[in-house]
């Protein structure tokens, strides 16, 4: 799913229609900015941002840079995504730590917002950065506010300071000071105030959260902002911004049906960064903001940067060579298929990961019904299995076959099916230890093969150049910069790196045959 849903699939769908004119006319740019202002409010962008972002549209569009250009529908897909990134934010604004430890930052929002959650997604980020964070227990008054942070400290690691019970009983503003004291005394470099929250706007919310920065004078103040409030995003970061002056953005539940007003605005009106974004439930579905790519997901142009980033965070670069040097003289094993599909799942959630490449906004349906609890089904049919049955293959016969799908609860055709997509699996492997072009089956060849004379050099360390990383998605972006002989092109999206379409986008036969590949 698109974020932003809507929003996105008006802007792509204008903008694609400018693709079929040879030459834009004066017209052609009223009425592609009238759909973009349409689909704007539409989206609940405040109305001050809408006239200033279409105005500066049109006056690019109508300008000399799309008059000369080569591509004139090109130029204003570029000024479109241009203008988004600068109403978005423009740069990457990261969290600036203190000189002297701790550094303190301190959340502010409405109630459920997601003010807690974020809390334990931030700390578990700073954790995997090596830093020493310590989350605060200053929101005293919504019931069970102190245990469920309780809760999310203990999922992300992290030492929760909760001295009061909360529900209506203690000081928030004396938590929070003493938190900072704690956390200089026992060594923690960052101190994490989950405050409390109102329903709505009140002067009672406000007084409270500004005591509490005065207390602690805190090196961030982050506003935690739900991205499906809608119109009232604009006052709500007014009032807040006035009332307590935080010095950045975060935008939480980006994964529901927003319609991206509450993004497209708060920046603008604020003058405030957007630093954070959250995009669902689990702890790690937290990201840092970035205006440029941000804008290029809501013109369904795909992310790609941050697909490659989750990818070398999940992917075990030491043991993917391993298995390319063991391939090297070895044959591929189902504990080999195995731990691939394990790192897989390591990624994270490739139905949103999948949602980042280009063009998938346009192939919702396909993308929804991808079902990614095949994998995990797949996993349990191997660990039914001997651990000879693993090494050798051809031992499983239809009597060991029935008594893996009984231990693992599924059917025997199940099974058959697995040992299919192993066995073309394993002849993939075996093509790219050769030093041939792999094939995904129904998808066409993969650019960027390991061949068995590299893998073997790799192993005995006398590879000429810079070794290609074992990481695959490292490895694309080497081929990228480095291309050899035996790299083929690559495209400009899933289907042309795929060996598909090469279109920019997969087909829907190209993304049924890969999810039959990974686990259907």
């Amino acid at each position: 799913m698109a974020i932003f849903g809507n929003l996105s699939d008006r802007l792509a769908e204008t903008l694609a229609n400018l693709r079929t004119k040879g030459k834009l006319t004066a017209s052609d740019v009223d009425g592609t900015v009238r759909e973009i202002r349409r689909a704007l409010l539409e989206a609940d962008v405040a109305l001050p941002v809408v006239k200033d972002f279409t105005a500066h549209v049109r006056e690019r569009a109508l300008g000399d840079e799309v008059n000369r250009a080569l591509n004139p529908a090109q130029q204003v897909v570029q000024i479109v995504n241009d203008e988004l990134i600068r109403i978005l934010g423009g740069q990457v604004r990261r969290i600036e730590f203190a000189k002297q430890p701790p550094t303190v930052i301190m959340l502010a929002g409405l109630q459920g917002a997601g003010k807690t959650t974020l809390a334990g997604k931030l700390a578990k980020q700073l954790r995997a950065d090596r830093h020493a964070p310590l989350l605060v227990a200053a929101d005293l008054q919504r019931p069970n506010a102190v245990q469920q942070l309780q809760v999310v400290g203990e999922q992300a690691d992290t030492h929760v300071f909760a001295p009061e019970p909360g529900n209506g009983v203690g000081d928030p503003v004396r938590v929070a000071k003493d938190a900072v004291k704690f956390a200089r005394d026992k060594q923690y470099d960052v101190v994490i105030i989950d405050t409390a929250g109102r329903l709505g706007v009140d002067a009672e919310l406000m007084k409270q959260a500004s005591n509490i920065r005065k207390a602690t004078n805190p090196d961030e103040v982050l506003f935690v902002i739900d991205a499906m409030i809608g119109q009232d995003a604009v006052a709500t970061a007014k009032a807040f911004q006035e009332g307590v002056d935080f010095t950045g953005v975060v935008l939480s539940k980006l994964d529901g049906d927003a319609r991206g007003g509450a993004a497209l605005s708060v920046a603008q009106v604020t003058g405030k960064p957007i630093m954070f974004a959250s995009t669902g439930e689990g702890l790690d579905d937290f990201e840092v903001f970035h205006p440029d790519r941000m804008a290029s997901r809501i013109l369904d142009m795909g992310d790609i940067l941050t697909l490659i980033e989750q990818a070398q965070r999940a992917f075990d670069e030491d043991e993917a060579r391993r298995v390319a040097e063991k391939l090297a003289t070895e044959a591929f094993t189902l504990d080999d298929f195995l731990q691939q599909m394990q790192q897989l799942r390591k990624a994270g959630n490739l139905k949103k990961m999948m949602g980042m490449l280009p063009g998938m906004g346009q192939m919702k349906e396909a993308l929804d019904n991808f079902d990614e609890r095949e994998i995990a089904r797949t996993e349990a049919i191997i660990q039914s299995m001997t651990p000879a049955e693993r090494q050798n293959p051809k031992l499983l016969n239809g009597s060991r076959r029935a008594r893996i799908a009984r231990g693992c609860g599924r059917t025997v055709t199940d099974v058959n099916e697995l040992v299919k997509r192993f066995d073309q699996a394993a002849k993939m492997m075996k093509t790219v230890a050769r030093g041939g072009t792999p094939q995904i089956p129904g998808m066409g060849p993969v650019p960027g093969g390991y061949g068995r004379a590299k893998a073997a050099k790799a192993a005995k360390g006398k590879q000429k150049g810079k070794a290609r990383s074992g990481n695959p998605a490292k490895a694309a972006r080497q081929a990228i910069e480095q291309p050899t002989s035996t790299s083929a092109p690559t495209g400009a999206g899933f289907g042309a790196a795929a060996g598909g379409t090469g279109t920019g986008q997969p087909s829907e036969e190209e993304l049924a045959q890969l999810q039959k590949f990974l686990g259907r």
